[in-house]
């Protein structure tokens, strides 16, 4: 069994752990039970898919990070997240901010899973490589508000409103939105000084050894 395998299967085995403590006794079993779906389901895409899309394990590192706190706050509901309760009381925001932390999340964590499956399966190079996860994480996001705003309006008003978690922002889908296109284009900005400063190395080492 490869390296990259075993670390993707314990990766696995570690979100299926989350996943099962975070479903006892979760604050609101039916807002758990809607915000799990989709993750569930791209869980079952990947490991269908794992022989036709190959990430490496720092994708699904990143992926599996970004899920365990997605799973963190469908348990407690974003709004009552404790960690973001102590922030709040810390920090005075007015909100809490666990939502705001994990759509930034969803930008900074999966934009590189996401530049490396279009790299790696669409040939693309340049500056496109940066450019379409970005766009990729802005649309997703914008689609992700879209179903928000579909599922409060077909389940019981009290309901819709833990589940859209806006905590009484009028702003609140925006904002997200744009937490999750800060994240990505600082995921891209580092990833792209981080291979400019390893070319750089690399050319220095070429240079090096052809004036020995």
């Amino acid at each position: 069994m490869g390296r990259n395998k075993l670390i993707s299967i314990w990766l696995l085995l570690w979100y299926l752990a989350v996943s099962v403590w975070m479903a006892q006794a979760p604050v609101d079993p039916q807002f758990w039970l809607l915000a799990s779906i989709l993750p569930a389901l791209f869980v079952v895409l990947l490991i269908v898919t794992h022989r036709y899309l190959p990430l490496s394990h720092t994708s699904h590192a990143l992926i599996t990070a970004f899920l365990t706190l997605h799973t963190i706050g469908v348990h407690y509901t974003y709004a009552e997240v404790p960690i973001g309760v102590w922030m709040d009381q810390v920090l005075h925001f007015g909100r809490n901010h666990f939502d705001r932390i994990v759509h930034f999340s969803f930008g900074f964590l999966l934009a590189y899973p996401m530049e490396e499956l279009f790299r790696l399966t669409a040939s693309i190079q340049g500056w496109v490589v940066y450019y379409l996860p970005v766009m990729t994480v802005l649309g997703l996001s914008g689609l992700w508000e879209i179903i928000e705003s579909w599922v409060a309006r077909a389940v019981h008003p009290e309901l819709g409103v833990t589940y859209l978690g806006s905590q009484g922002d009028m702003w609140d889908a925006q904002k997200d939105m744009a937490a999750a296109l800060y994240g990505s284009l600082l995921c891209m900005t580092l990833l792209l000084v981080v291979r400019a400063l390893r070319g750089a190395d690399s050319a220095l080492e070429s240079e090096a050894a052809l004036s020995e």
